[in-house]
């Protein structure tokens, strides 16, 4: 028998497959012999860096992973969370950034229907998705495209799977120009009791494909998304996937029913590396081999090859192991839905991975091996280096002219024409659709229950300080989840940076993974699951560094949730949380980047203490009725926290004079941990009371009413134009580009 498969073995060739000489070498001492081109390709998707997260396993064994309501954490296709009477939510983020800046539509969609398989693989049906997209300067030559590409993907996706798209972030730099990231999250509904693992049980049992045929498209995807662009990038196209929201949602409807039967044993999404990655997975869990006949795969293609089929990531498929007893009656479920029901191989007790083709075998690896020898590297990093002192600023700008700015610029505009492609209001549970601090969805089946879900990060906060940069993209989250009224319960990361060999980039990643746990367990906001991304750089010019952070937050009575909007006229306007008065922190803020024009300075330093304090003293505010009206401090300091809550309601507000304080500082510094809300003058004693037993500084500021924003001295700003402004940036800016289906 031979393992070569007549093609040679070359240097050039172990490099094609993004396999180091010792990397190669240590496959070499482990089997014993030459690979054959399948057992390389093999090796090649289970030891790249986005499946065996080589560079970065370090790192996020630091992390905090458990909590009295963690059910499941990292290791599993997605992250539980008890949120009580039995049931859990299921929910991960992950990336999907190579393949969407090759081809955006169809990068984008797939990685919708990936992260929806992440959870319903868990027996969660899907109750809500999110996504964070980064896009180039807005300028470059590629954005447009790449925006309407990318929007239509993850619309014409979910909408037509059928889930609600509740929130998200879209940001523009000029340092996503040659690597867009499109980072998708979902959450979905189980019960606790129905939880559904990928680790297989029991010797001799069968191995089952589900869902639609095997292509040629995708493969070597996981490979390719494990390194960074050259001037080679349109040859990469094969290797995105292409989708079928269609298929999919049948997929869906199949496995649940199919998991109701009791057949399941273990079930495994085919995501990154295919039917490679979920075998060997499946089986290395429970110390079981796998032996698989690539001859009974369900194919669309003729004259597949064993390694295409492999390696293969075509869409919508699953593998489950099954109990034998029940194998007809699983069958007729997939049949009913239409879909591909093949068993493919079994279980064995030897611990091998063995392929079959033709009557050969193709492939006999150790199967534990795959995964667990897969390389572990801790790579060089430089120490973090603080960034220089913010220089003198400007202290003559007209605040009402810098509002403007900060609220119908590319990064302060709204996101409208974004979001009103996506369905946010199927399966009739939204309660809050994307334009708030957070998405809420009313959890169905109770009365008074709803979850909240956010996502968060401030890339140039990272770049100037990373680690401070980590925590305020968790504190941050956090926060966003307590303004609606949620009690934040747990979070997952997708960790978006550039080539991990550059000590720099290495720095910077250790850094915010130290920032982000120190802020996870001082918050009780444990990461469950999550996603790591690296090389997104394209000859050599890295991203921004963006960890973004997604978290899951539960309001036990929706019908006492606060808005971003002022709820009515001749409210009190409290600042909460502020260190004095009012904001000092210009330093990386967004009115020195849109307005003065420059980057510099360090960022807002994170007190995590305080933010606890501060989100418990509002949370508390929202849950006793006193407060219907709440907005977090963030990108434009407090001034763009009262514009978005006059834009949001129509009503406008007026702020006291400033005395002797500078009103740059005041309304644009981006001192973190604070909080607007608007009450009814009435409470403020009540307010002060609360505040002061439980030490949060809290500052009447003002109050709601009229039709214009007055801040401070400066002149009053209208509304209505305030409103104009600020919807009209995205849609004159999308307004020349070619339809979407022209992209597709």
């Amino acid at each position: 028998m031979t393992f070569r498969n007549d093609i040679d073995i070359t240097k050039d060739l172990i490099a094609d497959h993004g396999l180091k000489p010792d990397e190669y070498q240590k496959i070499l001492e482990l089997i014993g012999r030459e690979p054959s081109l399948t057992e390389l390709g093999i090796f090649s998707a289970m030891w790249n860096e986005h499946c065996s997260y080589k560079s970065s396993k370090k790192w996020l064994r630091t992390l905090p992973t458990e909590g009295e309501r963690v059910i499941q954490g990292p290791g599993e296709n997605a992250g539980v969370v008890d949120i009580g009477d039995g049931q859990a939510v299921v929910f991960k983020m992950e990336s999907h950034n190579h393949p969407s800046y090759i081809e955006p539509y169809q990068g984008a969609a797939t990685g919708v229907g990936g992260i929806l398989r992440d959870v319903f693989t868990m027996g969660a049906r899907p109750i809500a998705a999110m996504n964070a997209l980064r896009f180039g300067a807005p300028e470059h030559e590629k954005t447009r495209h790449l925006v309407s590409g990318v929007v239509a993907g993850v619309g014409g996706y979910g909408n037509s799977f059928g889930v609600p798209t509740v929130g998200g972030e879209v940001e523009f730099d000029a340092r996503y120009n040659g690597n867009i990231l499109v980072n998708a999250f979902a959450a979905g509904l189980a019960d606790t009791d129905k939880i559904f693992y990928s680790k297989a049980e029991g010797v001799g049992l069968p191995v089952v494909y589900l869902g639609a045929k095997t292509g040629r498209d995708g493969v070597g995807g996981a490979t390719m998304a494990s390194a960074e662009f050259g001037d080679d990038i349109d040859e990469k196209r094969p290797t995105v996937q292409v989708g079928d929201p269609f298929t999919e949602k049948r997929l869906l409807e199949a496995c649940l029913e199919l998991m109701a039967t009791g057949a399941v044993i273990a079930i495994q999404d085919m995501g990154a590396a295919g039917l490679t990655c979920s075998a060997v997975e499946m089986g290395a869990k429970g110390d079981l081999g796998i032996e698989l006949d690539l001859d009974q795969v369900p194919v669309r293609e003729e004259n597949m090859t064993p390694y295409e089929m492999m390696l293969s990531e075509s869409q919508e498929r699953m593998l489950m192991v099954l109990r034998p007893e029940k194998e007809a009656e699983a069958r007729a479920v997939f049949e009913k839905w239409e879909l591909d029901f093949a068993t493919v191989g079994k279980t064995t007790d030897d611990l091998r991975f063995r392929v079959l083709w033709q009557g050969t075998e193709v492939a006999n690896l150790p199967i534990k091996e795959l995964g667990d020898e897969a390389p572990e590297y801790d790579r060089p990093r430089t120490e973090f280096k603080k960034p220089r002192p913010l220089g003198k600023v400007p202290s003559d700008f007209d605040v009402a002219n810098a509002v403007f700015t900060l609220v119908s610029n590319a990064n302060g505009a709204s996101r409208r024409w974004v979001w009103e492609q996506y369905d946010h209001l199927i399966q009739s549970n939204t309660l809050q659709i994307p334009g708030g601090d957070a998405g809420v969805v009313r959890v169905e089946g109770h009365d008074t229950k709803a979850l909240a879900f956010s996502v968060d990060v401030t890339p140039r906060y990272c770049e100037a300080d990373a680690r401070e940069g980590g925590k305020q993209a968790v504190a941050e989250c956090w926060r966003n989840l307590t303004a609606v009224g949620a009690v934040p319960l747990a979070s997952t990361d997708n960790l978006n940076f550039g080539n991990p060999e550059k000590p720099e980039i290495m720095g910077q990643f250790a850094e915010a993974i130290m920032g982000i746990g120190e802020a996870c367990r001082e918050l009780d906001f444990p990461i469950v699951s999550g996603n790591v991304s690296l090389y997104n750089e394209t000859n050599g010019i890295g991203i921004l560094p963006t960890p973004a952070i997604g978290g899951v937050g539960l309001i036990a009575d929706w019908s006492k949730m606060a808005r971003i909007g002022f709820e009515e006229e001749g409210q009190a306007i409290v600042l909460i949380g502020a260190p004095s008065q009012w904001g000092s922190h210009l330093g990386q803020s967004s009115w020195l980047r849109d307005v003065v024009g420059r980057i510099e300075g360090s960022p807002p330093p994170v007190d995590l203490e305080h933010e606890r304090k501060a989100g418990e003293f509002v949370r508390n505010l929202i849950e006793q009725g006193i407060t219907r009206s709440v907005h977090d401090c963030s990108d434009g300091g407090l001034a763009v926290a009262l514009a978005e809550m006059a834009i949001a309601s129509g009503i406008g507000a007026q702020v006291n004079q400033l005395n002797d304080v500078s009103p740059i500082e005041t309304f644009f510094g981006e001192d973190q941990g604070r909080y607007v809300v608007a009450l009814d003058p009435r409470n403020l004693d009540v307010v002060w009371e609360k505040a002061a037993r439980r030490e949060v500084s809290a500052f009447w500021i003002g109050n709601t009413g009229g039709d214009s924003l007055i801040l401070g001295e400066a002149r009053a700003i209208s509304v209505e134009a305030l409103i104009q402004a600020h919807e009209s940036w995205f849609p004159d800016y999308m307004d020349d580009e070619p339809s979407a289906a022209a992209t597709a």
